[in-house]
């Protein structure tokens, strides 16, 4: 990639189990939907009280699962909680007039995506010097889809030389240095830090995210969000969630291990390991195309992109789905 380009990517993303299945055939339960970057072994959600359900959310219960957030992400930075992370992404263009905003590429296309539609003139670098003098920058740390990382320090140098510094840290849970989050407050006022609930703790049905900032900016934020962004039930799993250490450490260790031994049966398959995160992988491949369709015809459904031919990543399976995954390989 050249160091600013301002051509549009096509909007697309992992998740579309169905555009396989109607090509390749087969039911839901044969799939091993890796196409994603969620953990496959979810927080064990426990029955919601029903109150949850019938009632809009009160103050108290907000401030509950702000309190949790804050301890997990451990910053001292105003919470604002979303309609997932894609929530916060979609309010990002409103935190100021259109002006001009790079985003560090290739990357999560919604945040270019997002901006054009509510009328930011939009490039993307290869690089975050390349970033500096916008209105608006985006950094997605660590990165998706290649995991390449932003050490906090550089982040916190960037935000200087920029209008606003906006970092998605959606995959950050499993790699907590690399956040940037404890720094937030009146040495950076003009960064937002936005986290998922959804990847991590492996319920991106919940629809949960939080937008990280600082004074005026968390102000506007919130205003953006409104009365009761997130539900009940939401704020009940996600609490408990949020403050259950133990699960979080364990959980930690498990998406690490998981993800060398993909590594390890990728590179078996003479692919090379491009990067990710405990949650996900990238690698290269002769054909990306051919690979995911190898893959397909076993049931196994991967992500390819648009602006890469031998770009390939897959998520991790779960502990009972290995088996699946290693024929597949095999029969590469």
């Amino acid at each position: 990639m050249d160091s600013l380009t301002q051509t549009p990517l096509p909007r697309d993303h992992g998740g579309n189990l169905d555009a396989a299945m109607t090509v390749f055939g087969g039911t839901r339960a044969d799939w091993l939907d890796l196409s994603t970057g969620i953990n496959p072994e979810p927080y064990p959600v426990l029955p919601v009280p029903a109150e949850a359900w019938t009632a809009l959310p009160k103050r108290s219960d907000m401030e509950r699962l702000i309190a949790a957030a804050r301890s997990a992400y451990d910053t001292p930075a105003r919470i604002v909680p979303m309609n997932g992370a894609q929530g916060a992404i979609q309010s990002v263009p409103a935190l100021r007039s259109p002006g001009r905003a790079v985003v560090l590429a290739p990357t999560y296309n919604e945040h270019a995506a997002a901006l054009r539609h509510f009328g930011w003139d939009v490039a993307e670098a290869a690089t975050l010097s390349a970033l500096e003098g916008a209105d608006l920058a985006v950094v997605v740390n660590p990165n998706n889809p290649d995991g390449r990382r932003s050490p906090p320090e550089a982040l916190g140098a960037l935000a200087l030389r920029v209008g606003h510094l906006v970092v998605d840290e959606s995959f950050a849970d499993p790699e907590p240095e690399l956040s940037i989050a404890a720094r937030l407050g009146t040495a950076l006022p003009n960064v937002v830090v936005l986290r998922s609930f959804g990847k991590f703790y492996g319920l991106a049905g919940l629809r949960l995210g939080f937008a990280l900032a600082h004074g005026p900016l968390a102000e506007r934020l919130a205003e953006l969000a409104g009365p009761w962004p997130v539900s009940g039930p939401a704020i009940e799993i996600a609490s408990a969630a949020l403050a259950d250490d133990a699960w979080r450490a364990e959980t930690m260790q498990r998406l690490t291990g998981d993800a060398a031994r993909l590594d390890a049966l990728a590179r078996g398959a003479g692919w090379q390991v491009v990067g990710g995160s405990p949650l996900f992988r990238t690698y290269a491949c002769d054909h990306a195309r051919a690979a995911q369709e190898g893959l397909a015809t076993r049931r196994i459904w991967s992500r390819i992109f648009p602006y890469s031919d031998s770009w390939i990543r897959l998520g991790l399976p779960p502990s009972d789905r290995w088996a699946q995954l290693e024929t597949a390989f095999a029969a590469l």
